[in-house]
Parts: C-alpha cells; structure tokens; sequence
C-alpha cells in the first residue's frame, strides 16, 4: 500500500516510493529505495520537498499513534504497452510560454542535476543494476515541462558541453529533442513522455565500453570502431534486465543507429523497416553529435550541421528530418549569422513568426571590425529592414564570449 505522509514522519526502513513534488526540488535522482542512511532523511528535511510516498509493503509504515485517524490511499499502477503511432498534423505554433531569457537559468539548473542523474544512472548500470525507471521518469517530465515553457532554452544549453561531458549530456540532449520533435509530429503526450524516456535511455550501452576507447581523442582503428557498433545491443542487453523498461526506449537503444538506405547498424534495416521512434532517434542523435565539442574535433554550427544533415542522402527519414528542422528553426538558437547591414549576430530565440527570421543579438560590425554594443534584432518584426544574408563560421571568428552572448549566463563564456 502507498501511502501520502510529511517529511518529518520519515524513518530508516521505510521504503521511499515517491517525492511529492518537482523532482528539481528533491537531492536525489532516484525515486525509490529504502532509507538506511540518516544522512537521506537530513537532505529531504533541509530541502525544499514537504510530502512523500512510502510503500508499506516494502518497508516500514509510520507508527499506529501517528496515523490514527489519518486517511490513507491505495494507488495501483496501470501496466504500461507501446501506443500505435498515427502522426497527426502539428498543433498551430503559438509564442512561447516564456522568454528565453527567463528559461535560461531554470534550464541550466535541469541541465545540473540532469548530468548527476545520468552519471549515476550509467554508474549502476556497470555494477549490474536495473535502471530505475521512476528516477528517469521524472527527470524526462522536468525536461520536458521545459520543452513547454520554451523549447530553444534546455536544449541549446544541453549542446554545451565538455568532451568529459559528453556521454552523460548527450543523453539530456537527446532527450530534450526527442520531446520537441514529439510535439512537432502532433504525438500524444503517452508518445511524447516515451520519446523521452528514449532518448534518455538511447546510449545506455555505452557503458560497457572500453574508456579508453569511448574517450579516444584520435581516430579510432577498424577494430575500435567495431567495438563501439556493438553498443546498441550491448544497451538492449542491459535495458531488457529490466521489465519496467518500456518497448519504445528498447527499440531506439536498439535501432537509433539504423539509416533509411539500410547502411547502418546492428540489423541493416531499411524505410518502413524502421520505427518512427528510432528513425526520431537518429536526427536527434546525430544532430548533437555534430554540434558538440568533442576529443577530435570542435562542434559544428548549429545552422551548417541542418545544412550538411539535408546533404546526407538515405541516411534520415525526409519527413522526420523535416519536422525536426521546423522543431529547431532554420537558425537553431546558437547559429552564428551575417545580416544585410553587415552586422554579425548570434540567434537567441526562434520567432513564432516565420523559420526563418530568428530574433538576433548583433554584436560585431564587419564595417569598422569592430565589437559593437550588442542589440537584440527580431527579423520578424514589420518594421525591421534587416535579413540574415549568410551563415557564419564560429571558428573562422574565434569570439570567446558566444555561448553567453546567446544565453545571458556568464559562466558559458568560453
């Protein structure tokens, strides 16, 4: 039996089912195990979580004195099945929820405790434990409630990333654009929440990599790289140890390295032979591969990675591919631009306008080559006479301050 009760009335050998709560405001990643450690109970008593669920049948109750004359409520879990999948037309694009700018800082903070979860996650998968599923769970809901708010702000800050970084946030990235790109094809929110949970999930076996290998910073050998295909069922090996783990988040560990031409791996599946999740997968996966800083090699730009993707013949499914571009912006939030006026500029925000007119940040005068006081360019206002004439190369420009030019967050300088 579950049972609702106030933090103060948690003691070692109950079994902890559940906070009550936003899982950004609880010190644990996890949502269910036993307390044996006083020093949980003085985490969740300093924090900021005021309720839990405990199951009496796996741990102690609260004591006959406490709970007397207190109602009490059974809850029983629905089994969970895989959804058909029907795309329906994408719901009208309206303005964001919030401003970038007001996301931005809760975003870096889920982008925080996401990399914990994740670390530790992958951590209990190399020691032989089941993934739980209920921890995940909650991090893909606060992703994506984030999503909703505005879908530019986690998943720009996700692509932000250390090569020691990337493995753990990668997984946050997928994630977070798995949920866009849900949304974007008109799923249902079942669909959406498993889309995420997949793409969490998506490289759990990489952990049974060699480090030196998953880490390399050079060119790996014929031999190394035939070790690292064999992730995907390495990942299916390790999730199906767990029945709580749903079909959806098998069959992306499993395919999300398949293209449409039948040239990718484990199985060599071809067009309708692969699911719509793993086809989603796959954009996903390869756009924040591409865009991320990694041991060999610097990240792309954000608008040339779209760019080069759309060359990529038989590799992603067109329709998908599409919808992901739309989910994104032709700019996606990060792309660094060239306007009419000759002014350089960073987009900070997609517009609900058009996909093409970003809002900007100028910042740099290719005139006078010179920095200019930044301001903030929506092209898709009536008024505005300037217009993105051509993309920029990062690296061609070597601005050290980008990332916080686009984010408003300092510590993102470099």
């Amino acid at each position: 039996m579950l049972k609702r009760i106030q933090v103060d009335q948690l003691r070692l050998g109950m079994h902890l089912k559940e906070f009550c709560g936003s899982w950004i405001d609880h010190p644990f990643w996890r949502t269910e195990f036993v307390l044996k450690d006083p020093k949980d109970i003085e985490l969740i008593l300093a924090s900021s979580v005021k309720e839990v669920m405990i199951d009496c049948s796996k741990g102690l109750d609260v004591p006959i004195s406490v709970t007397a004359g207190a109602g009490q409520e059974e809850i029983s879990a629905p089994v969970a099945t895989q959804p058909s999948v029907e795309i329906s037309p994408p719901s009208p694009q309206h303005a964001s929820t919030v401003p970038a700018s007001q996301e931005l800082e809760r975003a870096a903070l889920i982008c925080q405790r996401s990399k914990a979860a994740v670390v530790s996650m992958f951590q209990e998968a190399r020691m032989g434990r089941a993934v739980d599923v209920g921890g995940a769970q909650q991090l893909v809901e606060e992703i994506s409630a984030s999503i909703a708010r505005n879908p530019g702000a986690i998943i720009s800050l996700a692509r932000l990333k250390t090569a020691d970084d990337y493995t753990y946030m990668h997984s946050v990235a997928v994630c977070a654009m798995m949920v866009a790109l849900a949304k974007q094809l008109g799923l249902d929110d079942t669909q959406t929440r498993l889309c995420g949970m997949a793409g969490l999930l998506h490289d759990m076996g990489k952990v049974a990599m060699p480090i030196n290998v998953l880490n390399k910073p050079g060119k790996l050998t014929d031999a190394e790289f035939e070790v690292i295909r064999s992730h995907p069922a390495e990942g299916y090996k390790i999730l199906t140890a767990s029945s709580a783990v749903d079909a959806v988040s098998l069959d992306v560990v499993l395919h999300h390295h398949e293209k449409m031409d039948g040239s990718g791996y484990p199985k060599g599946l071809t067009g309708d032979g692969i699911s719509l999740y793993a086809k989603m997968a796959a954009v996903c996966d390869v756009y924040d591969a591409i865009t991320s800083n990694r041991p060999y090699k610097s990240g792309w730009d954000p608008a040339e990675s779209l760019r080069r993707m759309a060359e990529w013949s038989g590799h992603f499914d067109p329709k998908v591919f599409q919808a992901f571009v739309k989910s994104m912006g032709i700019y996606p939030v990060g792309s660094l631009v060239r306007l009419k006026s000759g002014r350089i500029g960073v987009v900070i925000e997609q517009s609900p306008k058009s996909l093409t007119m970003p809002i900007i940040k100028a910042f740099f005068s290719t005139k006078s080559n010179m920095r200019i006081v930044p301001c903030v360019v929506d092209l898709s206002h009536p008024m505005t006479q300037e217009k993105i004439i051509n993309r920029e190369d990062p690296a061609q420009w070597n601005f050290l301050d980008l990332n916080a030019l686009w984010s408003g967050l300092s510590h993102l300088s470099r």
